[in-house]
């Protein structure tokens, strides 16, 4: 070996440093993710900018003057509102999600835009030629001049051509591609993934340039590289959906300017990505009308109330074993609201097969939707079809009982927006309803204590 080189092992979960292999990480308790690398002591010990003794000083809190945050608007209402209301300036965005998903499209919608408001922009690619990006803008649109492509997978080529041009916004896609030339190791390593990171928030904070970095995940669904990664930049954003089915949903996993609850929906067209204004209206397109073990629940995602369709089917099992099936909801939840029907209603449900869906192919792990799953499974069990205009939420314990969920007016709300005439929830979201007169009128509430009150109101 080179001297001055030395052999590491790094975590690819967390980015611990070990000088020898260890099946477990101590840091993360994952196993089997230490990987061998070559540093460059020298190289290494450099780091970034560093301020000498005399110039270190602490600032008294009171002493720190304000600035109001100046943000950009991306001309996309969905990504505005996961953002927190726009692009902040020396901001840094990882977008990670599936291959196909549509990041690059996504971010290269945004390009257009931003270049329409005359905002330079430098969009750098890794993994495509300029005759590849042209083929997918022209499907998107037409772009103005503010627009730059590069081709280039060297951070100090892509430093040098920033400091010429100074944009106002970088795109870089992506961070697994990148290298630096002071590390050694290859790129998308462990290594050159948190240096390249590193380079790009100096360049972020030290010249005022938002930057989006595009991140491949794992079979896992995380970004891939060291987990550090995600606590360096400012908002980590991921793209969810089949890259098979029409929608798509971008979500917030962390934002230093703005709500990490915030969900932008997508919907993919031979044009690019479509915004979805009325998410509820778009899952419940196609609900069958009069069929039994079907109900509309509503879930909360950040300040956004979403109608979705839960679908149950109950059958008797041929096999000593029944059979569970959760999809777009968590199976353990699944099998514990049906040992609560068991245990408080006496519903013999140890001999049946039961398979839950979330329709639309969306994910939904709110408790809120208890209740749409305990009414759905009844229904099924009962074959009693649920009016069409009902609608439920409300969280259910282990004693069988309706517990209060958050933001009940807005749900309520959305729910008459949608014409739906009866709306089933816990009782005490009824009475701080009333309380405070926010019961609209033209929607009936139904206040549930347990589950046994809203079996019998849809029973009867």
């Amino acid at each position: 070996m080179a001297k001055g080189k030395t052999t590491v092992f790094f975590c690819q979960s967390c980015g611990y440093e070990s000088s020898k292999w260890m099946g477990q990480c101590p840091a993360c308790r994952e196993w089997n993710t230490f990987v061998e690398e070559s540093i460059d002591k020298k190289s290494a010990a450099k780091g970034g900018k560093t301020s000498t003794v005399s110039e270190a000083k602490a600032v008294p809190l009171s002493d720190i003057k304000l600035t109001r945050e100046e943000r950009m608007s991306t001309g996309i209402g969905e990504l505005d509102r996961v953002l927190g209301g726009g692009i902040v300036q020396g901001s840094l965005v990882l977008v990670g999600g599936d291959p196909g998903i549509g990041k690059s499209t996504l971010l290269l919608q945004v390009c257009r835009n931003l270049s329409d408001q005359e905002i330079r922009v430098l969009y750098i690619s890794g993994e495509e030629s300029l005759q590849q990006i042209k083929i997918r803008a022209e499907r998107i649109g037409t772009f103005r001049d503010s627009l730059s492509l590069l081709c280039e997978t060297n951070l100090d080529v892509i430093k040098t051509v920033i400091d010429r041009q100074k944009p106002q916004v970088v795109v870089i896609d992506s961070i697994q591609t990148m290298y630096n030339e002071a590390v050694s190791s290859a790129p998308g390593s462990v290594s050159q993934v948190r240096e390249s990171t590193g380079v790009l928030m100096q360049i972020a904070k030290g010249m005022g340039i938002s930057i989006f970095i595009v991140g491949h995940v794992t079979k896992e669904g995380v970004v891939a590289g060291p987990r550090v990664l995600e606590h360096m930049v400012d908002t980590v954003l991921y793209f969810e959906g089949d890259r098979h089915a029409a929608y798509r949903i971008l979500r917030g996993v962390k934002n230093r300017f703005g709500s990490t609850n915030e969900i932008g929906v997508f919907e993919m067209r031979q044009n690019g990505l479509t915004e979805v204004e009325n998410p509820s209206e778009y899952m419940l397109s196609g609900k069958p009308e009069g069929a039994s073990g079907s109900v509309v629940a509503c879930s909360m995602e950040g300040t956004r109330p979403i109608l979705i369709e839960v679908q149950a089917l109950v059958c008797h099992s041929s096999f000593g074993i029944p059979r569970r099936t959760a999809a777009g909801t968590d199976f353990n939840r699944v099998n514990l609201l049906m040992a609560v029907l068991e245990k408080r209603l006496g519903l013999k449900l140890g001999d049946c097969d039961a398979y839950v869906n979330i329709a639309g192919g969306i994910k939904m792990n709110e408790p809120a939707i208890d209740l749409g799953i305990v009414l759905a499974i009844i229904s099924s069990y009962r074959e009693r079809p649920i009016d069409e205009k009902t609608i439920c939420f409300g969280e259910v314990g282990l004693s069988g009982e309706v517990r209060a969920v958050s933001m009940a007016e807005q749900r309520v709300s959305e729910a008459k927006k949608l014409g739906f005439t009866v709306c089933i929830l816990p009782e005490v979201c009824v009475a701080a309803m009333r309380d405070n007169h926010a019961v609209p009128e033209g929607i009936r509430l139904i206040g549930a204590r347990s589950v046994k009150d809203a079996m019998d109101y849809i029973m009867k």
